[in-house]
């Protein structure tokens, strides 16, 4: 973490915000753990140190942004990603959400579509301690090089499911996305079966920005 201080004040500063998310009604204390271990000012100009630690959303550039930590939480704890499982990631942003399936001992396939960002996040994550395994692209196409994948986590609004998530995706794995193309989606959980059916579970409402499909130099 060249160049990085996590101080006193950013870890009470962090405490605080996991006590905040917890009384919200995230319980699973392993996403919580990590994201207490997980300096998120490191993911944000270091003029906006204020901001890092509330429980909201954030540009990072791009026309994207930092996820609000309660989202961030409430997915990951859908998501029910343990140790070794082999997470594809549609949407890296900043690089925080797969940092924190990194710290819960996943290994995290990451894609993004915004040429600049994925320069600026990997240059970032190069000096992070977790491996994660970044990709420029088309996340609709997922990482058919790769696949199959015990998870998928979608972190922007789709309009659709795509067909290469429900495939890559292993029988008995679990696809977490917002879904819906208008300005608020519907937060689903989708289980594959053996016989490549899919169980659906809906968890209320969030906002997200809206995936991309081509390749952007911005």
């Amino acid at each position: 973490m060249k160049g990085k201080v996590d101080s006193f004040r950013h870890k009470g500063l962090r405490k605080q915000l996991i006590d905040s998310i917890r009384r919200k009604g995230i319980n699973d204390e392993k996403v919580l753990s990590a994201m207490e271990k997980i300096p998120r000012h490191f993911f944000m100009d270091s003029s906006f140190l204020e901001f890092a630690y509330q429980d909201k959303p954030f540009p990072i550039g791009s026309g994207q942004t930092i996820s609000q930590p309660y989202t961030v939480a409430f997915q990951t704890m859908l998501l029910q990603a343990g140790r070794s499982h082999k997470v594809l990631e549609i949407g890296t942003g900043s690089g925080y959400q797969a940092s924190v399936l990194a710290e819960m001992g996943a290994k995290v396939f990451t894609i993004e579509r915004q040429r600049k960002l994925y320069l600026r996040t990997k240059a970032f994550m190069d000096d992070m301690p977790w491996r994660i395994r970044m990709f420029l692209g088309d996340g609709n196409e997922g990482l058919p090089s790769f696949a199959p994948f015990d998870r998928i986590l979608v972190t922007a609004a789709a309009p659709q499911i795509a067909e290469a998530w429900k495939s890559q995706l292993k029988p008995g794995g679990i696809l977490v996305i917002p879904l819906g193309g208008g300005v608020d989606q519907v937060m689903l959980r989708l289980t594959k079966n053996e016989d490549d059916s899919f169980d659906e579970e809906r968890f209320g409402t969030f906002r997200f920005v809206p995936i991309l499909d081509d390749i952007g130099e911005d």
